[in-house]
């Protein structure tokens, strides 16, 4: 298993996974969308997971950020086992330890963009005062503070993919997991995204971005390729810059 290492030495894992499979029933056919995935991802590193439709990226995504589970095989998510944990456990540690950035942008029409961004910490009790607060900060951290009450309906498509990228910030996340998250943009809105996403890396943020575009990939440090279900390649990609993981 693959465990690169930081710019400056040793690297500290917060993605492992080892012999991971995933197998669902339909009717009495068993179809298998992961066949034994080993990898490691390192705090800091900005890495892509790409593949084709039908490779088991996306299903790999759910288990990641503790949507799904395994079949088999172990997960261990900064050192601790999720493998066996059950649902609530598992809403516990993804609520605190991943933001999600999906290709829909899943905001709340009716809703403003702080509320949107806002949104998760009313589920975690947090007062109201502090949640706003902390809406503000996220939204500025993405270029949008002139925007907080702007319904979606009233942002462009860039411009909501970043109250999303706020709202997944909001919670002071150790991972970013994005699932295509320019799927729905024009490429400069795009562009502006994958800008962010390098920011936070920069910043030390753990990045894992899901996507079938090359183009988006190419702006990651290091790209893992599926192909039915397994690891088919893992590569540096030394023209991204960033996103080598934390020196330790």
């Amino acid at each position: 298993m693959r465990r690169p290492e930081g710019q400056g030495g040793c690297a500290t894992p917060v993605i492992e996974m080892s012999g991971i499979t995933k197998i669902y029933t339909i009717g009495e056919v068993q179809v298998q969308a992961l066949a034994g995935v080993d990898f490691v991802v390192n705090e800091g590193e900005m890495t892509a997971i790409m593949g084709p439709s039908g490779s088991g990226k996306s299903t790999l995504m759910n288990i990641i950020g503790c949507l799904d589970r395994a079949s088999s095989g172990t997960y261990l998510l900064a050192g601790e086992d999720v493998t066996e944990k059950d649902d609530n456990e598992l809403a516990h540690i993804r609520n605190r330890r991943i933001g999600f950035v999906f290709q829909s942008f899943n905001l709340l029409p009716r809703l403003t963009a702080m509320e949107n961004v806002a949104l998760p910490l009313v589920y975690r009790g947090i007062p109201v005062r502090d949640r706003l607060e902390r809406a503000l900060e996220a939204l500025a951290s993405v270029g949008l503070d002139s925007r907080t009450h702007h319904r979606p309906n009233q942002l462009s498509g860039g411009q909501q993919q970043r109250v999303a990228i706020a709202r997944a910030l909001c919670s002071n996340p150790s991972i970013l997991l994005a699932d295509e998250p320019t799927g729905n943009l024009d490429s400069r809105a795009g562009d502006e995204v994958l800008s962010i996403f390098k920011g936070l890396n920069a910043a030390g943020m753990t990045v894992v971005v899901v996507t079938h575009d090359q183009n988006v990939a190419a702006h990651c440090r290091r790209i893992i390729r599926l192909r039915d279900g397994r690891v088919v390649s893992d590569e540096t990609n030394a023209g991204a810059g960033v996103g080598g993981g934390n020196t330790q």
